[in-house]
């Protein structure tokens, strides 16, 4: 379902926004409609073509194992949730790779001049993924040691 909303909404703004034009909606946020070759921030976005299937490449090896993890093995809800999202990211981003050698950005964030590089629904599950992941990694680690602190008593 995420990877379907995401597509859903890469397509609909390119539908409405001409590629390199944008849409202001706040002083500080814009739809936007970009094509992006490179990964985040767009990191290798003018290296000639090869990056193309480098992240195809890179994709699978992240979505492949990490859907096959999720599904086949038992594992905790929290962990079941941020696979999903980045499950959902990778191959929301992939399907645009494959299709069109680029990913479709369209979410313009900005502040005064302070510019943050767009983005899509896709890079927000991925995002929300780590973070979620980072929170889990602390609490699992307070737990082992608060358990090490009782046992050591």
């Amino acid at each position: 379902m995420l990877i379907l909303l995401d597509q859903i909404t890469k397509d609909f703004f390119a539908s409405i926004i001409p590629l390199g034009e944008s849409i202001e909606v706040t002083s500080w946020f814009n739809f936007v409609h970009l094509l992006n070759t490179g990964a985040a921030f767009s990191i290798l976005a003018d290296a000639g073509g090869w990056q193309r299937w480098f992240f195809i490449s890179l994709s699978v090896l992240v979505v492949v194992p990490i859907t096959v993890l999720c599904l086949l093995k038992k594992i905790d809800p929290a962990e079941r949730w941020i696979g999903a999202g980045v499950v959902a990211g990778g191959g929301g981003n992939l399907i645009d790779r494959v299709q069109t050698g680029a990913v479709v950005d369209f979410l313009d964030v900005h502040w005064r001049s302070l510019h943050w590089p767009a983005f899509n629904l896709a890079d927000v599950f991925i995002f929300c993924a780590m973070i979620a992941w980072v929170g889990l990694s602390i609490a699992i680690s307070k737990r082992k040691a608060t358990g090490l602190r009782e046992e050591s008593q």
